[in-house]
């Protein structure tokens, strides 16, 4: 049986598509309001097409010291350009990208999973030092 963890592929964005690109502060005060910018295809773009596309990002933060990461966000992109009269035929093509804003009282790891229909899960990480 695979392990899940062994599945999750990891690049660097800046020459894999698929790779969840986090943008946002590397510092912040405790409990100040932290907004980040998700989005899949920032320097190479992903198809969005009814044949291969972004279907979700989820955002977690795992503070330092602690088991296990908190669920920021599932953002999910439901509009591939489907309709009636086929694939590929609709005028509404959703965009992955998402924002989401928390505060943390301690500095941690900002951690994005993105899954592409086709190419399975990736991940990629941001430190977020809590001052």
């Amino acid at each position: 049986m695979a392990n899940i963890g062994d599945l999750v592929q990891s690049a660097d964005w800046k020459a894999e598509k698929h790779v969840p690109v986090i943008e946002g502060p590397d510092k912040a005060a405790a409990s100040q309001a932290v907004n980040l910018e998700v989005s899949v295809g920032k320097q190479i773009a992903h198809p969005n097409t009814t044949e291969h596309h972004i279907r979700y990002i989820e955002v977690y933060f795992l503070p330092s010291g602690e088991k296990f990461p908190y669920q920021l966000g599932r953002f999910e992109f439901n509009a591939h350009g489907e309709s009636v009269q086929g694939p590929n035929t609709s005028s509404i093509f959703s965009e992955p990208k998402a924002v989401v804003t928390f505060k943390a009282a301690k500095s941690g790891t900002v951690m994005a999973l993105a899954y592409c229909n086709i190419h399975g899960l990736w991940r990629s990480e941001k430190e977020l030092k809590v001052e």
